[in-house]
């Protein structure tokens, strides 16, 4: 893909993925262009032609809805809203992340229900291409009038303000438009409202979390397969018959994928003297499948949302209609985004329950996967690291999405704290690659103890690639480097998964 155009068709998640990877760049379309000035001419000739007061155009904004603004300082009052609520806090957003938010709100303003001027979209078009990304902060918003703080920092630079990343350096806001001779936008009725207006703080990380949750999802089918033979697990409760009669889509999916990684393994064939393996090898198709299941759940979500218009008052140039409703409310998201937490830090739980059986001293494997235990400690310490980010995951899991603190003088007075819930969600997710970089260096480990005995092709060829990177530990050694490279094996393979996928 060497150009991606804005327009109408469908934004899956599986297109955004190929638009980032790919690394392409994006093009308004002639349809998009029509549409943004359309609805452009349509609040030009409705403020000339009306004095009626208009939410966010000519009036205030939030409690200060009834105060009427003259026509001389409609541009002022755009300008004045985007620096004033550039109020951030905390860290900064990734870049990875505000690439995303470019691009989303870019999509929501150019299906022509924002009135905003095709100068400016085009000029957040050419941001996004020349890759110049506005410096953003994590806190601020509470994801109800839109992502308030964040959008207005996203917006700063069009007007020269704020700061910016560029090719590795920052510059202030008209830094970076003298760089490249830009002039600043000259924001127009209603232009700032419909810039920081929308849910595309929220929506960005969601993205970025879900097409992430998807391919550690997939990967940690692979770790679990590892486990399982590593264990000297049962491959019956894989069968399809009891997942067929119990036909869950994720778990479903999740025995298929597991029974082919273990295919012609020749420690999942032999002769077991166990007749039942615990819950966090017996049940990985529960509980993974259920987290595929909340994964896909939030994914529609997420996709309708970034198919949407979410600023506010929303236009409706061929119906003569401008409405001021709720459009910008991030309930949705943040309901899903709590439900993503909890599928997150699930599969992060019973990845560490792994972990825990390995390192027990059962079924012929030395206690702490060590050869001379007692002289060495092996891999004791590392379950006690596990164990204290699954607990962390555990509390970070506790709902965003039930919060609400009044805001505006009471004008805003419900707000779905959706915000808070994507920037946590971020977080559980770098702990789910510890998690897993653990509970693989612990497998890979245990297989060794397994030898002459083969697992399957697949699964050996796993084991094959992550040594190049991470050696047998055969005496104590310092783990964290040894760990490091674990999670950072799981970050780089994790990624070479697209969402689609499911079976391996």
């Amino acid at each position: 893909m060497d150009v991606h155009h804005i327009n109408k068709n469908w934004l899956t998640l599986e297109t955004i993925d190929e638009i980032i990877t790919s690394n392409c760049s994006i093009q308004l379309s002639e349809e998009a262009i029509a549409a943004i000035e359309k609805c452009r001419t349509y609040l030009d000739q409705k403020l000339a032609h009306n004095s009626t007061p208009i939410y966010g155009i000519n009036t205030g904004f939030g409690s200060l809805c009834n105060t009427e603004i003259s026509a001389n300082d409609l541009e002022k009052l755009q300008e004045n809203l985007v620096k004033s609520h550039a109020c951030g806090i905390g860290e900064e957003v990734p870049q990875e992340v505000v690439r995303l938010m470019l691009l989303l709100k870019i999509q929501g303003l150019s299906y022509g229900h924002s009135g905003v001027q095709l100068s400016t979209v085009q000029r957040l078009v050419d941001f996004y291409n020349h890759g110049i990304y506005p410096v953003i902060y994590q806190q601020g918003s509470l994801g109800a009038s839109g992502d308030l703080a964040p959008l207005a920092h996203l917006s700063l630079p069009l007007i020269g303000l704020g700061e910016v990343y560029y090719q590795g350096k920052r510059y202030s806001g008209q830094a970076i438009l003298d760089e490249l001779g830009w002039e600043a936008i000259t924001l127009k009725s209603k232009e700032g409202l419909a810039l920081l207006n929308g849910t595309q703080f929220m929506s960005a990380y969601g993205i970025h979390c879900l097409i992430r949750a998807k391919k550690r999802s997939t990967f940690a089918d692979v770790i679990a397969a590892l486990s399982i033979d590593a264990y000297d697990g049962r491959i019956s409760p894989f069968s399809e018959l009891i997942h067929r009669v119990r036909p869950h889509d994720g778990q479903y999916v999740t025995a298929q994928n597991i029974q082919k990684l273990l295919e012609g393994s020749q420690i999942i064939t032999r002769e077991k003297a166990h007749v039942q393996d615990p819950y966090s090898f017996r049940c990985v198709p529960q509980v993974h499948g259920a987290c595929k299941d909340a994964i896909n759940h939030a994914q529609s979500v997420f996709e309708k949302e970034i198919n949407s218009v979410t600023d506010n008052p929303t236009l409706f140039p061929d119906e003569d209609e401008i409405i001021s409703g709720g459009n910008f409310h991030g309930q949705p998201l943040a309901m899903a985004l709590d439900y993503l937490g909890i599928a997150i830090a699930e599969l992060g739980s019973i990845s560490e329950r792994r972990t825990y059986k390995l390192i027990g001293g059962e079924r012929g494997l030395p206690p702490f996967l060590v050869a001379n235990p007692g002289l060495n400690s092996g891999m004791m310490i590392p379950q006690y690291a596990a164990a204290s980010v699954v607990s962390q995951n555990k509390q970070l899991a506790t709902p965003c999405s039930v919060d609400t603190l009044d805001s505006s003088n009471g004008q805003e007075d419900h707000v779905s704290m959706g915000a808070n819930a994507a920037t946590k969600v971020y977080r559980m997710l770098d702990n789910l690659e510890k998690l897993l970089g653990i509970e693989l260096l612990n497998a890979t480990q245990a297989l060794e103890f397994r030898r002459p005995l083969r697992s399957s092709a697949s699964l050996e060829k796993w084991v094959t690639t992550y040594r190049a990177s991470v050696s047998f530990v055969e005496n104590d050694t310092e783990l964290h480097p040894v760990i490091a490279k674990s999670i950072a094996f799981i970050k780089t393979h994790a990624d070479g998964f697209k969402p689609k996928d499911f079976i391996i």
